[in-house]
C-alpha cells in the first residue's frame, strides 16, 4: 500500500470511528459513525465517500457491511448515488438532489451578499446596555430543589455494594421475554394499534389486561373508563395534588413515609399532617381532620409493615363518617413471600372512596415508568384531560409491548423470579446483619424488596451513609423519610432490587466498618460499639 492510500485509510478510519458497543451490529455502528460526522459538518454537504470497497478495506469490515450501510444512509435520506460518479452526502432542497448534474451544480455561482449602507455619524444607534440574564430565584412562583428525596451517587453504579432504591438486576431482567413482546409491536400489523395519536385515550389491550389480569389478584374490578394510564406512579401523585389539593386541603401522610409521594403532592403546598405508623402499618385511631389520607397498606414505605385487615375496614369507616378520601398506593404489593395477602383497600371499598395507585413496570425496571391509577369514572375523566395537558399520553408502543408481556404470562413468571431471588437475599441480608451489627434492630418483611433497620441510638445515619461511601457501600439514610427527622436519626432503609446475594455478607462488612469510624470519628467508647 503507498503511503498516498495508507492516508487516506487513516482519515476515513478517524472519520468513521465506530463505537465500542460490542451488542450493536457493526452496520448499525457504521451508520452511527456516518450520521454523526454529517450531522456535525464533518462531512459536508456534497462531499464525496469512498467506495464500498474502499472503506471496507479502510476499517477493516466486509464489503457487503459498508455496501448495507450506504443503501441504508441513501434510504434515510443522509446520502445519494449517482451512476458512474460515486456517493455523496445529500444536498436537501439543492437542485443537484433533482437530478441536476454534478458540474452544473458545482457551477453554479453562489449570489452576491447584499451589502447595507454603512450609517453616518449623525444616525448611529445609541449605546446598548449591559445584557442581563433573568434572575430566575426571583421569578419562580414555587420550586421544590429545597425538598428532602431519595437520592444516588452519579456514578453509584461503580459502588460494589448499593443497597439502594430505582435500581434493576440485569440478571433478572427478563430480556428474551421483553424483546419478544417489543419485536410483537413493531410487526406491521400491530402499527396501527399504537401508532395513532391516543390524546385522551389508552391502548386498549393494556386496559384489559390490568383489569382483568391485574386487579382481580388484589381483589379489584373496574371497569375500563376506571383506569388511567400514568408515567409511573410518581405521575399519579403529581396528577392527584394538581387535581386535589390546594392550601386549605388537609392531607395526611404516613411518618416515617414515602418522599416521592410527599415531594409530588408538594406543588400545591396542602397542609401536611403527620400520621403514625407502627407494627401494625398506619395507626388508624386518633386521626386529626383531614381531606385525604396517602397511604402504602401492602409494605409500608419505608418499614415494610403490612396494615393489618381490621385497620384497613377502620380507615374505611372513618373515611365514610369523617368524609375524607383515601389515596392507596399499593406498593410491592405482588413481592409476598410469607402469608396470604391482605386485600386491597380498594377491593374494600363499596362507596368510592379509595383512589388505588399501582406500578406495572417497577418489578422489571423503574426506567419503563408504566403505572396506573384506579378511580371512579368522573375523576378519571379529569384526570384524563390533566394527563392530556401534561403529557399527552404515556408512550402507546409501551403500553401495548408491555400488554402482551402480562398476555403471555411474562409478568407472573418474572415476579416469582423475582420473589426467589429476593427470599435468598434476606436470608443473606438476615444472617450478615446478626453476625456482624448485632446491636441494630430490624424485621424480616413478608415481601418487597427492603429492610428498615434501626441503628443504636448515639448513630446518626446521614453520618454513617458518608462513612459508608468510603466503604463502597451505599445505603438510604433515614431522615429523608421524616417529615420532621430526628436528629440524630438513627433509621436506615437497605434495599435489595439490584445487589447479588453473594454481595450481601461483604457489603454488610464493610457497613460494619463504617459504622467502626464514625464511632471513632464522635469519640463514642468501644464499649457502646458492638461489632463482630
Amino acid at each position: 500500500m503507498t503511503s498516498r492510500h495508507r492516508t487516506k485509510d487513516v482519515q476515513w478510519e478517524s472519520l468513521f470511528s465506530l463505537q465500542d458497543k460490542p451488542a450493536v451490529p457493526l452496520q448499525q455502528r457504521l451508520r452511527l459513525a456516518a450520521v454523526e460526522a454529517i450531522l456535525e459538518g464533518r462531512l459536508p454537504p456534497g462531499a464525496t465517500l469512498p467506495s464500498s470497497r474502499e472503506l471496507a478495506k479502510a476499517l477493516g469490515l466486509s464489503r457487503n457491511t459498508v455496501t448495507s450501510a450506504y443503501m441504508r444512509l441513501i434510504d434515510d435520506g443522509f446520502l445519494e448515488a449517482h451512476p458512474r460518479s460515486g456517493v455523496f452526502v445529500k444536498v436537501h432542497g439543492d437542485p443537484r438532489s433533482s437530478g441536476v448534474a454534478k458540474a452544473d451544480w458545482r457551477a453554479k455561482p453562489l449570489p452576491e451578499p447584499v451589502r447595507l449602507p454603512q450609517s453616518t455619524p449623525e444616525r448611529e444607534a445609541p449605546a446598548m446596555a449591559p445584557l442581563t440574564s433573568p434572575d430566575w430565584s426571583a421569578r419562580l412562583i414555587r420550586s421544590l430543589s429545597d425538598r428532602r428525596t431519595l437520592a444516588k451517587p452519579d456514578q453509584w453504579r461503580q459502588y460494589p455494594y448499593p443497597f439502594v432504591y430505582g435500581t434493576f438486576d440485569p440478571q433478572l431482567f427478563p430480556t428474551e421475554a421483553f424483546r419478544e413482546c417489543c419485536v410483537h409491536s413493531l410487526a406491521r400489523v400491530h402499527l396501527p394499534q399504537w401508532t395513532p395519536d391516543f390524546e385522551l385515550s389508552d391502548v386498549p389491550e393494556l386496559i384489559e389486561q390490568i383489569r382483568l389480569r391485574l386487579l382481580p389478584k388484589r381483589g379489584v374490578f373496574a371497569l375500563p373508563e376506571e383506569i388511567l394510564i400514568t408515567v409511573g406512579a410518581q405521575h399519579a401523585y403529581y396528577m392527584l395534588g394538581e387535581a386535589l389539593f390546594d392550601a386549605q386541603s388537609r392531607v395526611g401522610l404516613e411518618e416515617p413515609g414515602h418522599p416521592h409521594a410527599r415531594n409530588s403532592f408538594a406543588a400545591r403546598e396542602p397542609q401536611w399532617q403527620p400520621l403514625a405508623v407502627d407494627d401494625q402499618g398506619l395507626v388508624v385511631d386518633h386521626l386529626p381532620p383531614l381531606d385525604y389520607v396517602y397511604v402504602t397498606p401492602s409494605h409500608q414505605s419505608p418499614t415494610t409493615r403490612t396494615l393489618s385487615l381490621e385497620r384497613r375496614k377502620r380507615l374505611l369507616a372513618l373515611a365514610e363518617q369523617r368524609d375524607f378520601v383515601v389515596i392507596e398506593d399499593d406498593y410491592e404489593a405482588e413481592n409476598l413471600y410469607v402469608g396470604e395477602p391482605v386485600p386491597a383497600l380498594k377491593s374494600l371499598d363499596k362507596v368510592g372512596r379509595v383512589i388505588y395507585v399501582g406500578s406495572i413496570s417497577k418489578s422489571l425496571s423503574p426506567s419503563l415508568r408504566l403505572g396506573y391509577i384506579v378511580a371512579p369514572r368522573a375523576l378519571i375523566a379529569e384526570l384524563r384531560v390533566l394527563r392530556h395537558a401534561m403529557v399527552r399520553h404515556p408512550s402507546a408502543f409501551l403500553q401495548h409491548a408491555f400488554a402482551h408481556f402480562l398476555s403471555l404470562g411474562h409478568h407472573e413468571t418474572h415476579a416469582r423470579r423475582v420473589n426467589q431471588a429476593l427470599q435468598a437475599r434476606m436470608q443473606a441480608l438476615d444472617e450478615a446483619l446478626c453476625r456482624e451489627l448485632p446491636d441494630f434492630k430490624f424485621v424480616l418483611p413478608t415481601g418487597g424488596a427492603s429492610v428498615w433497620v434501626r441503628a443504636p441510638d448515639w448513630v446518626d445515619t446521614g453520618e454513617l451513609a458518608r462513612m459508608a461511601r468510603e466503604q463502597g457501600v451505599l445505603i438510604e439514610a433515614g431522615e429523608v423519610f421524616f417529615m420532621h427527622p430526628p436528629y440524630p436519626c438513627p433509621y436506615f432503609r437497605l434495599r435489595l432490587s439490584s445487589i447479588g446475594v453473594d454481595q450481601i455478607g461483604p457489603g454488610i462488612r464493610a457497613l460494619a466498618l463504617a459504622v467502626l469510624a464514625l464511632a471513632q470519628a464522635r469519640g463514642v467508647p468501644r464499649v457502646l460499639v458492638h461489632l463482630h
